[in-house]
């Protein structure tokens, strides 16, 4: 039984043989013609310049072609295949290509191969002409991100107060005439003076600058509590009598560094409308120091 010893010679000689009958066998059947699906890369030519998708473009098309062995194997892996050309004239007037369409396009480009059908059924694009258009920038209110207590002693001012934006007609020409930036405070306590991002959270459009300045002083602010006489206007010619209102009170909060503002406080009790009877009216204060907030007036229990 000496025919069942083998020793490492022969093992090595029986691989070697079956190596090269698998490399024979191999090659051999490459060099037939067969069928196969694959899918092949695809690349638009179009205006750039002034150009730009919305979306991104579709990468790849299925395709079932015919050819020898070598050769549709060398494409199912992606040796140096080139991308599948389709030019785009008018590329805004294209939203969809029916794969149907596409085998006149691609003949010419796919060498040693026989298109049989296009697997893929349509192809979504969206091109958009390239806009530019300028916008105001704003901040969201303020007050939001102050620390209790304090208040804005001046305005709010931001530099540049527009920008311009380049990118898709379609999505520049949604955008608000003016943006509103939303800042990243809290609890401010102290005069601000930040350069802030505009973030438009897309990639697709260009801000230009990318960011703006923002200032506005910051004091704490105090309680004042002041009275004042009343001015009676557009009395009813048909009232009999007009309430004898001599002064109210009224209290605010303002900037401690405006807290000496030198301003003649008015109020005003208009009566346009106001019939006889029992009514519950409060006088309109003018002439407040211009950054003062919460204001609070006595209400006026009066009666003709």
């Amino acid at each position: 039984m000496s025919f069942l010893r083998f020793n490492n010679k022969n093992w090595k000689a029986i691989l070697l043989c079956v190596f090269a009958a698998t490399i024979f066998w191999a090659f051999n059947s490459l060099n037939k013609h067969y069928s196969a699906s694959i899918n092949f890369p695809l690349a638009f030519d179009y205006d750039q310049e002034n150009y730009i998708p919305v979306r991104p473009l579709p990468e790849q098309v299925k395709i079932n072609v015919s050819g020898l062995g070598w050769e549709l194997f060398r494409k199912s892996i992606g040796l140096k295949v080139l991308p599948l050309r389709i030019p785009l004239e008018n590329p805004a007037d294209v939203r969809k290509i029916v794969g149907a369409s596409l085998p006149p396009l691609f003949s010419g480009q796919m060498e040693g191969l026989q298109i049989n059908f296009i697997l893929t059924d349509t192809l979504h694009i969206q091109v958009d002409p390239k806009t530019r258009r300028r916008v105001f920038v704003t901040v969201d209110s303020v007050e939001q991100y102050l620390r209790s207590g304090f208040g804005l002693s001046g305005s709010v001012t931001i530099s540049p107060d527009t920008v311009w934006l380049e990118g898709p007609q379609s999505l520049v020409s949604s955008l608000p005439e003016t943006l509103t930036i939303r800042p990243d405070f809290k609890n401010i306590d102290a005069s601000v003076n930040e350069r802030l991002e505009v973030d438009l959270f897309s990639n697709l459009i260009r801000v230009n600058p990318q960011t703006v300045t923002i200032r506005f002083p910051v004091s704490r602010m105090i309680q004042i509590t002041d009275s004042v006489e009343v001015q009676v206007v557009n009395a009813a010619s048909g009232l009999k009598t007009v309430p004898d209102i001599s002064k109210i009170r009224y209290q605010y909060a303002i900037p401690e560094d405006q807290q000496n503002t030198s301003v003649s406080t008015q109020a005003i009790l208009d009566l346009q409308g106001i019939g006889e009877g029992e009514h519950k009216l409060v006088p309109k204060l003018v002439n407040l120091p211009p950054f003062a907030r919460h204001v609070v007036v006595d209400t006026l229990h009066i009666s003709f």
